[in-house]
Parts: structure tokens; C-alpha cells; sequence
């Protein structure tokens, strides 16, 4: 696989397109592209998300166990510089975001040792962003 990274592109449904929308911009820090009655985009440190509207659904919220938590699936987000994660946890606590994992370091002193949280935006999509000490951890085994 090519190892340059490049911007990724996703899509995720919302039954809530002005709530999040606002989410996106005001809580997250996104700047906002091109948009339509039915989805906007965003760029997410780089990286495009599109929030699309799907009318809500009775689907209910998976978790699978890592490191002694209940980590929500699906999820999404994005690898951060250390110091970017910190100051952008901070903010978002400062912002009044309730975590579903609050930041925290997981794996200590394991490969892989990295820092994460979990969050849902307001149509109750996961979102994980995390951090390692040594990017070089990122696929390690």
C-alpha cells in the first residue's frame, strides 16, 4: 500500500442535518464547503466528511471491549499530533462535550500506547480521535 497519506472522504447519515451541522462547525472547529438541503461538507482536520440526512432509524449503538472499556461500532475520526489532541480534548471539555470515553491514555507502556476519547455528535454517529507518543506505533503489532 501506498504509504503517503491523503485526505480520506466519508459519508454519514444524520436525521438532524441543522443540529449537526452546527455541531460540526461550532463544536468540532470544521470549516464548512459545499452543501446542499440534503448534506454539507466538512473538512476535518484535512480530511472531507459529509454529513448527509437519512431519516432516523431504531438502530442501536454496538460496543466491543478494549483496554476495559466499551468502545462504540461503528465509529470514525482521526489520528491527531499528540500535542493537537491535547489542546483539542481540552477544548471540546471546555465545550461542554459529553464523552462516551473520556481522554485517557490506553495500552501504557504497551505498543500501541496511545491517547483517545469517544463522543457522538448529536445524530449519535461515534467519533474517536486519538494520538500516539510514537506515530510509528500506529500499525504495529
Amino acid at each position: 500500500m501506498n504509504s503517503i497519506v491523503t485526505p480520506f472522504h466519508i459519508a454519514i447519515p444524520v436525521y438532524n442535518l441543522a443540529e449537526c451541522r452546527t455541531f460540526y462547525r461550532e463544536v468540532l472547529g470544521c470549516e464548512e464547503g459545499r452543501s446542499s438541503n440534503h448534506w454539507v461538507d466538512f473538512n476535518l482536520f484535512g480530511h472531507q466528511v459529509v454529513i448527509h440526512y437519512k431519516p432516523k432509524s431504531g438502530e442501536q449503538l454496538h460496543a466491543n471491549a478494549v483496554d476495559g472499556k466499551n468502545v462504540p461500532v461503528p465509529h470514525y475520526g482521526v489520528v491527531l499530533p499528540w500535542e493537537t489532541f491535547e489542546s483539542f480534548s481540552k477544548d471540546l471539555q471546555a465545550k461542554g462535550v459529553e464523552f462516551i470515553i473520556e481522554p485517557y491514555v490506553r495500552f501504557k507502556g504497551e505498543v500501541g500506547e496511545q491517547a483517545t476519547m469517544f463522543f457522538l455528535d448529536p445524530a449519535g454517529n461515534a467519533l474517536e480521535f486519538k494520538a500516539f507518543k510514537d506515530m510509528g506505533q500506529l500499525f504495529a503489532k
